[in-house]
């Protein structure tokens, strides 16, 4: 049964809610998330190798800060300030010099980390000059990269090594599993601590093996997903992304999940009317998992690949009350 959430009603008191991914999918939730509670966390994927994000990485040495920006934005408020800074953050330089395609807001956090010589200080130092209803943290206090295993459609018999996650996200093939390098990174300590205190941890949506499995696989932040009393809601992407999960049905994308952290149980799966299966497998793999499957319209538009933030927040309200 499709479920219609009541208006989205902010949760009285301080529900302490942590977001786990990166790039848009990330962005949508905490978009969401922000209009339920002022007690928010993004916990973000630091294995972007390309765009922007690549360049000051390879020049400069820190964390890509690409997403960490995203999902600062994703926590402007909706007022003049917030959508203002918003749009600076998110703003990129044209031309043909050395700023081509830099985003303001990678500049501006890659200025205040040299600055302050701290990751975590410097982006609370960016959030509060944005005024973001909530705080973002990095997964990991080293930059990552990505590999996976590949049946590439030029050798499909064998699997493939590709590195790097631009590669991975676009690569010509099916992805089989991702790992990270260093497979044994540091889990940033805030972020490990947010998760432990949380009353809901939400993973995904979102590029599946690029950003959503990354941040189960840092030992101890995934140590901690496991361990915490924390509730634990997953959100299904609403359409296959070509190459990196072409060709894997929703419920293949919760098997995927189970492969790359078998310990970790989920309490409820938010799932588009698109995604439902007549037979009832999704359902059912949801339910191996220790989850609740909750339908309801999450899409801008029918059709669409993207999240409409204002759906998912009534999704999220409506699955915080009832599970």
């Amino acid at each position: 049964m499709i479920s219609r959430p009541e208006p989205v009603e902010r949760f009285e008191g301080d529900l302490k809610v942590v977001s786990l991914g990166g790039g848009h999918g990330l962005a949508a939730s905490l978009s969401a998330l922000r209009r339920l509670t002022t007690e928010l966390t993004g916990v973000v994927t630091v294995a972007d190798n390309g765009g922007s994000s690549g360049r000051l990485r390879a020049e400069l040495g820190g964390l890509p800060p690409g997403d960490l920006r995203m999902a600062l934005a994703a926590l402007c408020g909706d007022d003049e300030w917030g959508r203002t800074w918003a749009g600076i953050l998110q703003h990129r330089f044209s031309g043909s010099g050395p700023l081509k395609d830099h985003a303001l807001g990678n500049l501006l956090i890659a200025a205040i980390w040299d600055q302050v010589d701290d990751h975590v200080a410097g982006l609370d130092l960016v959030a509060e000059l944005l005024g973001a209803q909530g705080r973002v943290l990095p997964m990991a206090t080293v930059p990552l990269d990505i590999e996976a295993d590949v049946h590439l459609r030029s050798a499909p018999d064998r699997l493939s090594v590709v590195r790097g996650q631009v590669e991975v996200a676009s690569v010509d093939g099916q992805v089989v599993t991702v790992r990270l390098d260093p497979g044994d990174p540091p889990a940033c300590p805030e972020a490990v601590a947010a998760v432990t205190d949380a009353d809901w941890v939400v993973v995904g949506p979102g590029s599946w093996f690029s950003s959503v499995m990354p941040t189960l696989l840092v030992p101890g932040l995934r140590d901690a997903l496991i361990s915490t009393t924390a509730k634990r809601v997953l959100v299904l992407n609403l359409t296959e992304q070509a190459g990196e999960t072409e060709g894997l049905s929703p419920t293949d994308h919760l098997e995927v999940l189970a492969a790359h952290a078998p310990e970790l149980g989920l309490d409820a799966v938010i799932a588009d009317p698109s995604l439902v299966d007549r037979r009832g497998t999704l359902e059912a793999t949801a339910r191996s998992l220790g989850a609740r499957l909750f339908v309801s319209e999450v899409a801008t538009t029918p059709g669409s690949d993207q999240h409409d933030p204002g759906r998912l927040a009534a999704a999220f309200g409506h699955v915080m009350r009832q599970a």
